[in-house]
């Protein structure tokens, strides 16, 4: 930039929105680490190193099984969503039958429709099966996606139509072309949806919330919800969870970044 007003207004606006992005987040690690007594204090006095929120936290137990649920139920949607979702793209990316685009607008059509109007009928029908107030309630609605499919069929269809063509006349069966073909060139796009996919299930509240009615079912989310509901006043207890519940989201992220870059630089160039 050769005018230097501009480049400072721009340096201001970057500094602006990285103080708005990370300063709640340095918020949440000082009070959290912060002494009970001293956050107690009026005006609280935040800062005071402490271990004593997370020890509350753990020594429950509570946190530990709000985990594992978490951990059962986006880690078996992530599963399930990446390989139905992708089964689902290929279909429509190799597969050539009619009304083939109609189902994949039909498909897309539901990604318009607000998760909140079907909830009744799902609950509704899991109450008929009585699978409320288990993890199936949680999981089971949630194994294929609208947009996962669209997402991975939009990667399939850069794919050469000549490989399934030439496979096809080795003899190759449609599992085979998806399996020894589709599902490696696909890695990038895959691995990218799964972060996504467990990510979003992660930090899932509303379904969880209205399904599970057991403590010990409880998904993390919920869990918390419902320490902040009986801990009002206590906010480093609540800034401690938060943290814990914070740190897979982080070790996913520092895991697989490379994938998930790879993913959306190879889908922006091809």
């Amino acid at each position: 930039m050769k005018h230097p007003g501009r480049r400072a207004l721009v340096y201001g606006t970057l500094t602006l929105g990285l103080l708005f992005s990370v300063g709640p987040l340095l918020w949440m690690l000082l009070t959290a680490f912060s002494d009970p007594a001293a956050l107690a204090e009026s005006p609280p006095r935040v800062g005071v190193p402490s271990l004593e929120n997370f020890l509350v936290l753990l020594k429950s137990g509570r946190l530990l099984r709000w985990t594992i649920n978490s951990f059962v139920v986006a880690g078996a949607i992530t599963l399930a969503q990446t390989l139905l979702n992708s089964l689902a793209a290929f279909g429509f990316s190799a597969g050539r039958f009619r009304g083939r685009e109609a189902l994949f607008m039909a498909v897309l059509a539901g990604m318009m429709v607000p998760g909140q109007i079907v909830m009744l009928p799902l609950f509704l029908f899991l109450s008929k099966w009585r699978m409320i107030d288990t993890l199936w309630a949680v999981i089971l609605p949630t194994l294929a996606a609208p947009f996962g499919i669209y997402m991975v069929r939009q990667y399939m269809d850069t794919i050469p139509r000549s490989l399934v063509e030439a496979a096809r006349m080795d003899g190759a069966t449609e599992w085979d072309i998806y399996w020894r073909i589709y599902a490696p060139l696909c890695r990038p796009i895959l691995a990218t949806s799964g972060i996504f996919i467990f990510i979003a299930q992660w930090n899932s509240f509303l379904w969880p919330l209205v399904t599970l009615n057991t403590e010990a079912n409880y998904t993390l989310t919920v869990g918390l919800a419902t320490l902040q509901d009986q801990q009002v006043q206590d906010y480093g207890l609540l800034m401690a969870g938060a943290t814990l519940a914070a740190l897979p989201m982080v070790v996913v992220f520092l895991l697989f970044s490379r994938q998930l870059l790879e993913g959306m630089r190879s889908g922006a160039v091809k």
